[in-house]
């Protein structure tokens, strides 16, 4: 038990909404974005080592678990496995995807992180702008779902050192979970609902 209650304390999850937002009904329709996740290895120097393989199997795993989510919830959901099934130019959506994962590490940063902005201490204003409303203008679609999140895991070398680290009173961290998702409406380009999940354990 005690392992499992340190397990949780482990994991923080935040969630914010455009004030005024409500969620969709009716005959909305809804396009969920191929999410942008990267699984590797924390090596014993810090760094982030890519494993193409677990990347592949955990965007197949996401995938699956966003299907299962949306099924039966009303309007017209589509998830799109790549970039080329959103319809859209592929330049388009390699730009959204890249300017979603920069406006949510601001997000983070500036809502739920140290570093507050003191034009947004009081509201929850963030937006993908024009790239967003063009997206949705060619598409067709109403609102976008992302997903951005990286996981990593400690190489046996990086345990060693931890352990050596928490011997001598030193702190090495290990393995993570980062990952946040946000909803998009693709009419205005306004994030309306973020939620962000961090977990030290990888």
């Amino acid at each position: 038990i005690g392992l499992v209650l340190w397990l949780a304390g482990c994991t923080t999850t935040r969630h914010d909404t455009d004030t005024g937002f409500k969620p969709p009904r009716g005959n909305y329709k809804l396009m969920v974005m191929q999410p942008d996740i990267s699984v590797g290895v924390l090596t014993a120097g810090g760094a982030f080592e890519f494993r193409e393989d677990w990347t592949k199997q955990a965007t197949q795993h996401v995938v699956k678990a966003l299907s299962k989510q949306q099924y039966g919830r009303g309007g017209q959901t589509k998830i799109a496995k790549t970039r080329e099934e959103t319809g859209a130019d592929a330049t388009l959506v390699a730009d959204l995807v890249w300017l979603h994962t920069a406006v949510g590490q601001a997000v983070r940063m500036h809502k739920f992180g140290f570093v507050p902005l003191p034009t947004k201490q009081n509201k929850f204003d963030w937006t993908l702008g024009e790239t967003a409303v063009k997206f949705g203008a060619e598409t067709r679609y109403d609102y976008a779902l992302f997903l951005h999140a990286t996981d990593s895991f400690s190489s046996g070398g990086r345990v060693a050192l931890q352990i050596v680290g928490a011997l001598a009173g030193v702190s090495a961290t290990g393995g993570s979970q980062t990952a946040f998702a946000s909803l998009v409406d693709l009419k205005t380009g306004q994030v309306v609902l973020f939620n962000t999940l961090f977990s030290r354990v990888g």
